[in-house]
């Protein structure tokens, strides 16, 4: 299984033995930036058999689980139960590409008000194609924890969408500099749209526009620690994540920062530009649950 799914919950701050062997502090004792990640188990509603075509990857054959889970009915109409031959279908007809259709489970998470669960498709990996058909369906109505996917130490590729800021003039989302205060109609904008010829505006010149709320990829973020249990082993501050609360379920703790705010949905992945070794662990000597609130 090569993806994942969490809900971000906020940033705090860990000590740890800098693992980066090439680092002026490596081997020291360092601060870094932690964001935590509640990732609540997802469940697998379906499996679904792409084959390359001409035109692209065709779904060929599609097996759902019996019986139709209940917490879908907010996202899709209730599906009915999958024909006869869909499973001998799945299993026997000509595909390259195996997938889950699995779901989260929002309700389990007290800091996001939504309980419609998001669904999406998950790759299975492997080198013998029968061998990822049988593992799929094998899957079929199974809850999956973030230990199948997430090691201590290891990259992982997260995708997210960012902070929305609406409408924004040219200064504000491109940086570029302010006209000289003699300019004779506006300072905040830019000088100039380009040239004569040829006689259009390039998408290269600032404009306002749109500015956050896009779909980004981050690549190559280690994972410090996979929290199974935040009872034993606690997490939250004191007086909870700002504008989140409690963290109650499973969780990742990440070395940097991700995009968008709080209980936003972030999508995990294996790394696909993998350029450094992994570590087998990565020792934190403090992980701060001080109130970010004062208290």
């Amino acid at each position: 299984m090569e993806g994942f799914a969490g809900f971000k919950v906020g940033m705090t701050h860990a000590f740890i033995v800098d693992y980066r062997k090439r680092s002026t502090t490596a081997g020291q004792e360092v601060s870094v930036p932690v964001t935590v990640v509640e990732t609540p188990p997802i469940k697998v509603a379906g499996c679904r058999l792409y084959h390359r075509s001409p035109y692209g990857m065709r779904v060929v054959a599609e097996v759902w689980g019996e019986p139709f889970d209940e917490q879908l009915l907010g996202r899709m109409p209730a599906h009915g139960a999958s024909e006869p031959t869909a499973r001998i279908r799945f299993e026997n007809h000509e595909g390259e590409e195996v997938r889950l259709l699995a779901f989260t489970q929002p309700s389990r998470v007290t800091g996001v008000p939504s309980n419609v669960p998001e669904l999406f498709e998950l790759r299975v990996s492997g080198e013998d194609p029968q061998a990822r058909r049988t593992f799929a369906l094998g899957l079929l109505g199974k809850e999956l924890p973030v230990e199948d996917l997430a090691h201590e130490g290891e990259f992982l590729d997260v995708i997210g969408v960012t902070k929305g800021k609406g409408f924004q003039g040219h200064i504000k989302r491109w940086g570029v500099k302010l006209q000289p205060h003699k300019n004779s109609k506006h300072r905040r904008m830019i000088g100039t749209l380009g040239p004569h010829n040829p006689s259009f505006v390039s998408y290269r010149i600032p404009q306002a526009g749109q500015m956050g709320y896009h779909r980004r990829t981050i690549y190559n973020i280690r994972v410090l620690r996979v929290v199974k249990d935040p009872r034993k082993d606690p997490v939250t501050p004191l007086g909870g994540f700002p504008r989140y609360g409690e963290v109650r379920n499973a969780c990742l703790l990440l070395h940097g920062s991700l995009p968008g705010p709080t209980k936003r949905l972030l999508r995990f992945r294996t790394p696909m530009r993998l350029q450094v070794a992994s570590v087998e662990k990565v020792d934190i000597r403090y992980l701060s649950t001080r109130s970010k609130q004062g208290a």
